[in-house]
């Protein structure tokens, strides 16, 4: 090999490393060639290899800086399978002992979908909570009203714009994060028992809230692409008296799917002509890839038939535990309600310090930075499956939102292979948590917003061998 691809190979392999990241300068031409012990021609001949494979770019009168990596050509996962009839949800253990494992900070965190404080704005919010603190009164000491908090709720109004939603703050009830928003939505408008479609597959939080309520899920096939399919969809509701859909409309997880502006509106039309309530769970809709923000189902709703609800768990922070839920204003009284009689009102200090940090005006270049970034985790930890896990792996391409779905071969065990890697400080979701029917167990979720160094390189690595190991046992 000559000498210069050896050392363009070099380069590259920091750069995947995480020695230097998108958007770096790297060293100068003399200071590489005498890290790297070989002659300025040498150095400049790898530069020039790198810069027509893509990998860096010259910038007049200031060197070579790290391009953002393309997107790995991938075999995408097969789409998702309807089920033949509702079934009772039955979450089962792993997810309790998967967040368990969450807390352990020596473990590689591959499994649940909470962001690495690095992808967090943790300093401005510091400054909030302390603007919170030292304005101390008693709007923080005590419970604000069901509702939420008023000037938080103009703040969320002006955001919903962006997605296409014109709300007034009357519409928004602010809740203790998502997942009470959907409970709160089912409880609604259905009763045990009643029939819930939802994606397949879907976020196993969305199957645990219909399992603690007693209802029955029915599968609808999912696109990795293209989202929910309507005539899959359209034939669920001829078959069975199906209560609400329950849908992640912009990149949805675990697939990363976004529904077309068209079938959004396809949809509406379909939830009116079989009466049933669309559930829109927009948790990743501020990630998109691009600026451009994806709009919500419900700003195409003209007759009331879709609840909204978000969180800023996956943007700001979970430990706020702050979400909200828009709803038809034939519902609001009620959600109130339940609101009320679930836990009063929401953290009123919490409340008060995202007021603050969304009234900076701080969010919106935080989105623009992490965006970026989650895009650019995506790609590297895409190029980590390709280039460690077992050959034939097929991998979803999000374009939005930080989870990969990974699809094995048919018949592997990802549930054995999430419990050997405990024994490794890894923990993955393995596939048949997103499914009610118990399906793809040969599929698994990668939560990408995690940090990209060493360690987390050595951990796909890891399960890339852990997964040959267990496929050569058959």
């Amino acid at each position: 090999m000559a000498l210069y691809r050896e050392v363009a190979g070099r380069i590259q392999q920091q750069i995947d490393s995480g020695l230097f990241s998108f958007g770096e300068r790297l060293p100068g031409v003399r200071k590489l060639s005498q890290s790297m012990d070989v002659s300025v021609s040498t150095v400049v001949q790898a530069q020039r290899l790198l810069e027509d494979n893509g990998v860096i770019a010259a910038r007049p009168r200031s060197g070579f800086y790290v391009c953002q990596p393309s997107m790995p050509e991938t075999t995408l996962p097969a789409a998702g399978l309807s089920a033949a009839q509702p079934v009772p949800v039955t979450t089962g253990e792993v997810t309790l002992f998967l967040g368990q494992l969450s807390q352990q900070k020596e473990c590689a965190q591959l499994g649940f979908a909470i962001p690495h404080t690095d992808f967090l704005p943790m300093r401005a919010l510091q400054k909030s909570l302390s603007s919170a603190v030292r304005q101390f009164d008693e709007r923080a000491a005590g419970y604000t009203s069901p509702g939420g908090n008023e000037a938080l709720k103009q703040q969320i109004a002006r955001r919903m714009r962006f997605a296409g939603s014109e709300v007034d703050t009357e519409d928004i009830l602010i809740t203790g994060g998502a997942q009470e928003a959907l409970t709160l939505a089912l409880r609604s408008i259905a009763e045990p028992g009643d029939v819930i479609a939802i994606e397949s597959p879907t976020y196993y939080g969305l199957l645990q809230a219909v399992e603690s309520l007693g209802m029955k899920a029915i599968e609808v096939a999912t696109d990795p692409v293209e989202g929910i399919s309507l005539p899959a969809l359209e034939m669920a509701a001829r078959q069975w008296p199906v209560k609400a859909c329950l849908l992640m409309p912009n990149f949805q997880n675990p697939l990363g799917a976004k529904l077309s502006d068209d079938n959004k509106e396809k949809i509406i039309g379909l939830a009116e002509r079989f009466d049933f309530m669309l559930i829109e769970d927009d948790i990743y809709g501020e990630l998109s890839q691009t600026d451009q923000r994806p709009r919500s189902l419900h700003s195409y709703d003209d007759c009331g038939r879709v609840i909204y609800y978000s969180s800023f768990s996956k943007t700001v922070s979970p430990g706020l535990r702050i979400g909200w839920l828009i709803s038809p204003p034939a519902l609001r009284l009620k959600l109130q309600h339940l609101k009320q009689i679930l836990n009063l009102s929401s953290n009123s200090l919490a409340q008060l310090a995202l007021t603050d940090y969304l009234r900076d005006g701080g969010y919106e270049r935080h989105l623009r930075d992490v965006r970026l970034r989650y895009r650019e985790q995506i790609q590297r930890i895409s190029q980590a499956v390709i280039r460690y896990f077992p050959e034939g792996t097929r991998i979803s391409q999000p374009c939005g939102g930080y989870v990969l779905w990974v699809e094995l071969a048919r018949g592997f065990d990802t549930l054995a292979l999430c419990q050997r890697l405990f024994e490794l400080n890894i923990s993955i979701a393995p596939g048949q948590l997103f499914s009610a029917n118990k399906q793809y167990r040969n599929c698994l979720r990668l939560n990408c917003a995690q940090p990209w160094n060493a360690a987390l390189d050595q951990a796909l690595f890891c399960i890339g061998r852990e997964a040959e190991k267990l496929l050569s046992k058959g």
